[in-house]
């Protein structure tokens, strides 16, 4: 008995086994519809990607302060004798009263400031300091290694 039981069984997992065979020998195509805004969308994604990562971002760093003053007009005549000595440093004029303060660079190191704050010196003899500040940061591209 308990042979045709266990007989019984293996045919029926036999039948519902074969069942999953697919018998249609048709091929089938899929067909998609898409719009196509979408591909607009993944273009301007992309554009929007790169632009961020092509972006300067606040990091860590070190400016040189280069004055500090009451005198509106003392700050504005400095900075416009910084940025024609050194257009290739940024300058910012910050006002946290009733202080105008002067400020140049964005540097990582601490060193690369320091070199600069000494030509600054002689422009101006007093109150010129490295302070720690958040600093416009513009990763350097990767560079791509050519492997022949």
């Amino acid at each position: 008995m308990k042979k045709n039981i266990l007989l019984c069984l293996m045919l029926c997992v036999a039948v519902f086994a074969h069942a999953q065979i697919a018998t249609d020998t048709v091929s089938s195509n899929v067909f998609v519809i898409k719009d196509s805004r979408i591909d607009l969308l993944a273009k301007k994604k992309a554009e929007i990607n790169k632009k961020a990562a092509d972006a300067k971002r606040p990091t860590k760093g070190f400016r040189i302060q280069v004055l500090n003053t009451t005198d509106r007009t003392q700050a504005l005549a400095a900075k416009s004798k910084l940025l024609a000595q050194y257009p290739d440093h940024k300058t910012y004029l910050l006002y946290q009263a009733p202080y105008f303060k002067l400020r140049i660079g964005n540097f990582v190191e601490r060193n690369e400031a320091d070199d600069l704050k000494k030509e600054l010196a002689k422009m101006f003899p007093t109150g010129v300091f490295v302070i720690p500040s958040d600093i416009e940061y513009k990763a350097p591209p990767e560079k791509e290694e050519i492997i022949k």
